[in-house]
C-alpha cells in the first residue's frame, strides 16, 4: 500500500510539473512572438495612428484612437505584463494606452468598454494609478449618456439613419463592463442600473427561440418598440453571425459575474449550448464567419469569433459544474496555437493569429489577422494561466 502512495505521489508531481512546463513553454512562445509584434508595429506608428487593427491591401492598418479597436493593442500589452511582471511590457503598454485619452469624451461612439476599459481598465488594474482611475470614470459617464431610458438601452451606431432609428447591436453587451467597474468604484448605482437594463432589453428582444441572436435591433426612439430584426454582419437578417453569437456568450457571462441573477447565467449557457451544439461548428471548434453560411465548410473562418468564444467559456467554467466548458476552452486554446492558426508575426505583418473575418457582407477584413482576435487569444491564455493556479 506505501509502494502504491509512492507511485501514485510521483505521478501526480510528475503531472503537475509537465503542465507548469506546458504552459510556461506556451508563455514563452506567445511573449517572444508579441515583441516581434512591437517591433513591427513601433515602426508604423504615427502621432494620429496609434494602433495596428488588420491588414489591408498587403500593408499593417493603423487606426486612430476614435477607432473601436484602438483598445486591444493595449490591452495585449498589459495582458502580458500581468502575465510576466516584467517592467519591459509596462512601459510599452503605457506608450500605447496614453494617446487613447481624449477617447474618454467621445459620446460619438458606444465602444467605450472595447477602447478604454481594455487599455485603461487593464492599466488601472495592474497599476491602480490614480490618474487611469478618473480616465476610466469620465469614459463611463461619456458612455452612460447614450442609454435611453424608455428603451432601456444604449445607441449602439448613430450612423446608417436611413435604415435604422435607435440602433443596438449584440456587441454592445462587451462595453457594460466598464459601467460595473464604474459602480463599483464610484458607489454610483447609475452604471450598474444602465447595465442591467441594457442586459435584460438585450435578452428580451435580440434572442431567438434556439438562443441564437440577431446583430441588430432597431428601435422607436419615441415608443422604445422594436420596429426591425436585422443582421448587418452576417449572411442574413436571419443567420446566426459567428462573432454576434461570442459576443453575446462573453457578455452575459460578464453579467451574472457582475450581477449574481441566474437569469444571466442562465442566457449564457444557453448561448453557449447553441454555439456548441451547432451542426456546423467545425470538429476543430473554429467557427466559419457564419453558422449558416451557405457554402460551409468553404467558407472562412473567424479566428476572431473563437477566441472571444474560448474566453467566455473559461470564465463560464468556474461558474457551473459544467466540465465540458474548460475541456472546450482548452481545445480550442490548444487549436490556435497550431500552425494553422498562430503566425510568425515576421510573416503576418506583426499580428499573432490568422483566419479571422471582419464583415464578410461587405467585403471587408475577410481571411485576414485582426487585432481583436489576438487580444482574447491572449486573454484565454491569461484565464487558462490563473485557473491552473486556484
Amino acid at each position: 500500500m506505501f509502494k502504491i502512495k509512492i507511485v501514485l505521489l510521483v505521478i501526480i508531481l510528475y503531472s503537475c510539473n509537465t503542465s507548469n512546463q506546458n504552459r510556461d513553454e506556451s508563455l514563452l512562445e506567445i511573449e517572444t512572438k508579441l515583441k516581434q509584434s512591437v517591433e513591427i508595429f513601433n515602426k508604423e506608428r504615427t502621432q494620429t495612428l496609434v494602433s495596428p487593427r488588420s491588414i489591408e491591401n498587403n500593408s499593417i492598418l493603423m487606426v486612430p484612437s476614435k477607432d473601436w479597436t484602438s483598445g486591444f493593442f493595449p490591452g495585449e500589452l498589459w495582458i502580458m505584463y500581468e502575465l510576466t511582471g516584467d517592467n519591459y511590457w509596462k512601459e510599452i503598454a503605457i506608450k500605447y494606452t496614453l494617446p487613447l485619452e481624449q477617447e474618454k469624451l467621445n459620446g460619438k461612439t458606444h465602444d467605450m468598454g472595447f477602447k478604454m476599459y481594455c487599455s485603461y481598465g487593464r492599466a488601472w488594474q495592474n497599476t491602480n494609478d490614480p490618474k487611469y482611475r478618473e480616465i476610466l470614470i469620465q469614459s463611463a459617464k461619456t458612455l452612460a449618456k447614450r442609454f435611453q431610458p424608455n428603451i432601456g438601452c444604449i445607441r449602439s451606431w448613430d450612423h446608417n439613419t436611413d435604415k435604422w432609428d435607435y440602433p443596438v447591436i449584440i456587441d454592445n453587451m462587451m462595453n457594460l463592463e466598464l459601467l460595473f467597474w464604474a459602480a463599483n468604484e464610484t458607489g454610483n448605482k447609475m452604471y450598474s442600473d444602465i447595465a442591467i437594463s441594457h442586459a435584460k432589453t438585450t435578452l428580451k428582444n435580440h434572442f431567438r427561440d434556439d438562443y441564437s441572436s440577431y446583430h441588430v435591433i432597431d428601435y422607436n426612439p419615441e415608443t422604445g418598440e422594436v420596429q426591425n430584426k436585422h443582421t448587418h454582419q452576417g449572411y442574413s437578417h436571419n443567420s446566426a453571425w459567428s462573432r454576434g453569437q461570442a459576443w453575446g456568450l462573453y457578455g452575459y457571462t460578464l453579467v451574472y459575474r457582475e450581477t449574481k441573477d441566474p437569469i444571466f447565467l442562465q442566457q449564457a449557457i444557453n448561448i453557449a449550448s447553441y454555439i456548441l451544439n451547432h451542426p456546423n461548428l467545425p470538429k476543430n471548434l473554429i467557427p466559419y464567419w457564419d453558422f449558416n453560411a451557405p457554402n460551409i465548410p468553404n467558407e472562412p473562418y473567424d479566428v476572431s469569433a473563437a477566441t472571444v468564444i474560448g474566453s467566455a467559456l473559461y470564465e463560464l467554467s468556474e461558474y457551473t459544474d459544467e466540465k465540458e466548458y474548460l475541456v472546450i476552452a482548452n481545445k480550442i486554446f490548444e487549436t490556435l496555437k497550431s500552425p494553422e492558426f498562430l503566425a510568425d508575426p515576421a510573416t503576418n505583418n506583426g499580428f499573432l493569429l490568422k483566419h479571422s473575418t471582419g464583415s464578410m457582407p461587405h467585403s471587408s477584413e475577410i481571411d485576414v489577422p485582426l487585432i481583436y482576435a489576438d487580444y482574447y487569444f491572449l486573454e484565454m491564455m491569461l484565464r487558462k494561466t490563473n485557473l491552473m493556479k486556484n
